[in-house]
This record gives structure tokens, sequence and C-alpha cells, in this order.
């Protein structure tokens, strides 16, 4: 290495921050991901057979995803090229990937490219790797904050592994934050810190999971109070200083990605699994992440028809409230009404089985032979009606005891409806099977719970 680029990575190094100067350089430097990272799991015994093909580095933000490329690529030997996919074109590819042939003839080396933000290329600009990621010529990492079933090709998806990243726990954060301040080579241990166990806890836990936010909160806790290595009283950080260097938690929320709809999913189903303290807590969460109230009005009233449905009428009619309600005064007031309705839903009693039975019928009607309208239940207001026969021997239910009369309705014996023994349903259930007594009819069979292929409700 000659003296210029001597010099010049030493300028770099100066001005990078803490989190790029702490990223680990081994394996076992790495916090995190244990679950495909730690001894004998999978990407581990692949890096130390050597038998790593492609992956799709799928996490949040600072989980992780460059850090564990730029590791593998010294781990394997291999020559490093890294792309953002936001910034690049078709030639810049083209052009690394000759160079990848030009470096494996050469010497047999390898290269490994990593393509941040993979999801931002388009389709044709994907499949210009196709061919030399099946062939070998060289290793792919791509990352994405999106689901790479559904951002990535498909023949990209089928043809690499994928690495889910979970973001990293308050433990790992406090790890990688207490490394940075008794590192003496990379981190901040040349100056004098004195920093309370309360303050290196809410870096860890404000954080939200994302290692760089945490370490440029901490670096901004100890250079703003003028810390260096000549100083000669140490920098003092407690609670208070580690609140203004961090501001506000940072909530991972992405309005029309999987944050989007994991959260929706976990509403929803928190409150079908009457829990309203995780119902109340995935409300706020989205709220607070800035998800349209609207959105959650339309899931908590969908909730409340096909969930609760007839065990309890009144909660669509507190759903339907709360929705009108958030249209006439917004946020922040809204999360009240949203919120009362969200709990109501979870501790009312439950039933689907009025979902069931509009799911079965439709599915009927899909699939099966369409049933024709019976003749006496036919039009018969107009002329000419009588002579078609429409209307003709049609009972009229008010003139008969109890408003009920014995009449076919549907022209075929089957059964939708199977009200359960749970909440007003029960009444429900006590009274049909006292018309279907006066019928003559037996009670029908246990209906299903739901079709197949039917979709859940919960998805947006």
């Amino acid at each position: 290495m000659d003296l210029f680029t001597e010099k010049r990575r030493a300028a770099f190094s100066r001005v990078e921050p803490l989190a790029v100067r702490m990223r680990p350089l081994t394996l076992d430097e790495f916090v995190g991901q244990q679950h495909f990272v730690g001894p004998g799991r999978l990407l581990r015994r692949l890096l130390d057979a050597d038998r790593l093909a492609s992956a799709v580095f799928y996490g949040p933000p600072g989980s992780g995803k460059t850090t564990l490329a730029r590791i593998i690529a010294h781990h394997t030997s291999a020559c490093f090229e890294e792309l953002d996919a936001a910034g690049v074109g078709v030639k810049e590819v083209r052009d690394i990937l000759a160079r990848s042939r030009e470096r494996l003839a050469a010497d047999g080396r390898r290269t490994v490219l990593f393509l941040d933000e993979i999801h931002r290329f388009n389709r044709a600009q994907q499949d210009i790797l196709l061919r030399d990621v099946e062939n070998g010529l060289i290793i792919l990492i791509g990352a994405t904050t999106e689901n790479p079933f559904f951002s990535v090709n498909a023949p990209l998806v089928s043809r690499s592994q994928i690495f889910q990243f979970e973001p990293l726990s308050a433990a790992d954060v406090e790890t990688l934050l207490r490394r940075a301040l008794a590192d003496r080579q990379r981190g901040l241990g040349n100056i004098r810190v004195d920093i309370t166990d309360e303050a290196v806890r809410h870096l860890a836990e404000t954080c939200d999971g994302d290692a760089r936010r945490a370490l440029a909160a901490l670096e901004v806790a100890v250079l703003s109070q003028g810390g260096a290595a000549d100083r000669p009283e140490p920098v003092r950080i407690d609670l208070a200083v580690a609140v203004e260097s961090i501001q506000r938690k940072a909530i991972r929320y992405d309005g029309t990605g999987d944050e989007h709809y994991d959260a929706a999913s976990a509403l929803i189903k928190s409150m079908r699994g009457s829990d309203p303290d995780a119902a109340v807590y995935w409300l706020a969460r989205m709220l607070e992440a800035g998800e349209d109230p609207r959105f959650i009005a339309r899931r908590i009233a969908i909730c409340a028809a096909e969930d609760v449905g007839n065990a309890d009428p009144m909660a669509l009619v507190v759903a339907s409230a709360a929705a009108q309600v958030t249209l006439l005064v917004g946020m922040p007031e809204c999360q009240l009404p949203l919120s009362q309705a969200a709990i109501y839903i979870a501790t009312a009693p439950k039933s689907n089985a009025s979902a069931v039975a509009v799911w079965t019928a439709a599915e009927d009607v899909r699939t099966g032979r369409t049933l024709p309208v019976p003749r006496h239940l036919r039009d018969a207001h107009y002329a000419g009606a009588a002579r078609l026969g429409h209307g003709t021997g049609y009972a009229y239910a008010h003139d008969h005891e109890g408003g009920y009369v014995v009449q076919d309705y549907l022209g075929s014996p089957k059964t939708y409806y199977h009200p359960t023994d749970r909440g007003f349903e029960a009444v429900i259930a006590e009274r049909l099977a006292g018309l279907r007594a006066r019928s003559g009819d037996p009670p029908p069979a246990a209906g299903p719970q739901r079709p197949a292929g039917q979709r859940p409700a919960e998805t947006p």
C-alpha cells in the first residue's frame, strides 16, 4: 500500500461514524441472528464448508445485513463488490459481472456482489443476474427490508437461500454499546466516559433493535459534551443525556409493507383471541407509527362482523360508531373510540357462524348449480306475473301465528347458518330450533368452519 493510499484511508476513517467503525470483522464478533449464524446453524455450516451460494438477507434496518455480507466476503476470501440498487443501472451491474469473470479466470477468486435494497431493482435488472448466479460466477447477497417473496424475482429467489434477520434484542445492543465504549482502536475507548447502566439500557431499548441508531446516539452523547482523548474529566452520560441524544423512539413501520400487514394481523388475531391488552397495544403501535386510522377502523369493523357476529350484535354497532367518530374527529382523539371498540370486541363472546354461512353460500354459488328463485317467491308486482305463476302460493308470514309460516325459501334443503351456544347466539339457536320443530325439519348437521380457499378477513 503506498503512502497516498494510506493517507487517504486514514482521512476517510476519521470521518466514519461510530456505527461504521465498529462493524464486526469476523463471525465470532457478529452479534445477533444466532438462529442462522450461531455454531451449527445453517449459514455457519455453509460458510465452514465453503458451500455458500447466493442469498437474500431480509430484515429491518440496523440488524446487520451489510455487516454480515462483508464478513462473508472476508471469510470466503472472495472479492467484495457493493452496489446500492437505488442508484445504479444495468451498466454498473454488467461491469461488475465482467470483472468477476476476469478475476475468476486470472486467479480463481470468486466475487461476492452485495446488492443493497435489491427490491429497488426492476425485474429486467434482476434478470441480468440470473445466469451468473446460477452458474456460480458470483455469490449474490441481496439485502432488503421488503418481503423478498413479493419484491424479488421468483427465479432469483428460487436460486437463493433466504435468511430472515430479526431486530437485535436489547441485550445484543447493550453488548455492542459497551464494546464501542471499550474499543480503543475503532471505538470510544480513548475517551473517559462515565455512563450509567440506566442510560445504556435506555439507548438499547429505544433504538428498537437498530444497532446503527443506538451507536449513533452514543456518539452524539459523547461528542456533544466535548468528548476527546485529552479531556481531563470524564464525559458524564446519565439517563437525561441518553434521552436527549436518541430523541423519539424509532418505530419500524412501512405503511405498505410487512410491518403494516403484520401489525394489522396481530391486532385482528388479538381481538379474535379475546386479549384486550394485546389488542390495544397493536392498535397504539399502528397509530404511533402513522397508520391511517380509517384503515384500523375498517379492520375493527370486519372483526366485529366476522369473529363476534351474532354472539354479541352490539359489537358491530360499537365498531360502526367508532368508524364514524374516527372520520368526524381524526387523530389524536379518534384513538379513544378505536380503543373502546377494539377492547369491546376482544372481550365479547365469539362466533364466526354468520361469516361461515356467507362463505359457504358463496362457495356454492361459485361452484355449484345456480338455484332458481322458487316461483312463489318471485316478483309479482307487474302485469302478467300471475300468468307466469310468479308469486302464486306465497304465504305472508304476518298473517300467521307468531309471524311464522312453514314455507320453502331456498328450493334446497341446504343449511348455511349454524349458530353457536355462545352469547346472544344461544338465544338465536334456541329460536331456530323451535321454528324447525314446527316445520318438521330435522336438526341440521354441524357446518364447516371455513370453506377451502377462503381468504381470512384480516388480509387488508
